[in-house]
């Protein structure tokens, strides 16, 4: 096994973490209290390549391999986990699964701008009804010649109300229960498409989520993703090959919990010294840097199986699941390390645990994740 980056790999990660130093670290306090989307951090990485890592130039993509767009996502999120999570969503859940599965057509329309971080996108399968069980779509999709008129409500969507292009799934066989489920896009715009209030969250505050709501939209027949009837096996893909990216958004978490509580326990003195000299402090940032280092290997295992054409779900659920996990306890070490500090918002390590805990929940809870991994062995 080589745990040696690449050059480009390097590069990337370099040109990533001094982008968050200087871009994104100057404002993340102020759009975290303010709930503010950050739109020209997004539209600058962008015109870095960020927002299409993975998309082959043939589509305006960077054509980079997996490893590298995890290592951008754990520099970005180690410094503001809400930017991270919308560059994972239009990488992993719309850019991948356009690529993968596109027509022509599709790839022309939708994938090279958003590839291009010129558009951005958002995957809505949740609903008020189906969330970990995404069998049970009510949103419904029928046929009227050319079009799908679509009418239903999607829940906890991720750009939400930023994105330009919306990939939706929607029942459109009811009779076929998961087999009759198809995804279509929809544009921001369209009559009848509208979003909600951003939700108030606990965390990843600047990150724009609301439900959306379809009152007979009408979607040209073109907009169809795959197959009809696909959309199933479209949405559980898409979401495999997601993973990865908010394992990597934890992972970024946990080694920023870990910078914080080490920076912090250089400076803090008690009992006449610097408080890294205390046994209690040293087991504490050992055990966060060993789980931090845990997390970081399973995620660039995954990253790394899925870049040589290998299987990597069941490494990618595993990644997911520890990680977050990892970024967790990690960030709630650190807000200890800090003592009655680390409860203000100034010292970032309150905001890294109210942004840990969401990578727990979505893109698959912990749950879902060990029924996928339990799946996986039985095989």
């Amino acid at each position: 096994m080589n745990f040696d980056y690449t050059e480009e790999q390097l590069m990337i990660q370099q040109t990533a973490r001094e982008f968050a130093e200087t871009e994104i670290a100057p404002t993340v306090l102020e759009r975290d209290k303010e709930a503010k989307f950050p739109a020209e951090i997004v539209q600058k990485m962008g015109e870095l390549g960020f927002m299409g890592m993975m998309v082959s130039p043939e589509y305006d993509g960077a054509g980079m391999d997996t490893v590298s767009y995890c290592l951008a996502m754990i520099e970005i999120s180690k410094v503001d986990a809400a930017v991270g999570v919308i560059m994972s969503v239009n990488n992993s859940l719309v850019c991948f699964g356009l690529e993968k599965y596109g027509s022509d057509y599709i790839k022309e329309k939708y994938l090279k701008p958003l590839a291009r971080g010129e558009k951005l996108g958002a995957f809505a399968l949740s609903e008020p009804e189906a969330g970990s069980d995404a069998t049970q779509q009510k949103t419904t999709a029928v046929k009227e010649g050319d079009y799908w008129v679509l009418n239903g409500i999607k829940n906890w969507i991720t750009n939400g109300q930023s994105a330009d292009y919306h990939i939706v799934m929607a029942q459109t066989d009811p009779e076929q229960r998961h087999k009759g489920i198809t995804a279509f896009i929809v544009e921001k715009g369209w009559i009848g498409f509208e979003h909600g209030v951003k939700e108030d969250k606990l965390g990843i505050k600047s990150s724009d989520t609301c439900s959306l709501t379809f009152a007979n939209v009408k979607v040209p027949e073109e907009n169809v993703l795959w197959e009809v009837g696909k959309g199933f096996n479209f949405a559980m893909n898409t979401l495999n090959g997601g993973r990865y990216g908010i394992a990597s958004q934890a992972v970024g978490i946990s080694e920023a919990s870990l910078d914080a509580a080490l920076s912090y326990s250089k400076e803090r003195k008690a009992f006449g010294t610097e408080i890294y000299n205390l046994q209690a402090i040293q087991f504490k940032l050992s055990e966060m840097a060993v789980k931090q280092e845990a997390a970081k290997l399973l995620t660039l295992q995954a990253a790394a199986l899925k870049d040589q054409g290998k299987p990597y779900i069941k490494e990618a659920s595993m990644a997911k699941l520890y990680s977050s996990k990892v970024a967790v306890e990690n960030a709630l070490d650190a807000i200890q390390v800090h003592g009655g500090y680390g409860y203000v918002r100034e010292y970032h390590v309150e905001r890294f645990l109210r942004d840990a805990k969401i990578t727990e929940i979505y893109e698959g809870t912990s749950e879902i994740q060990k029924l996928i991994i339990a799946r996986e062995l039985i095989k």
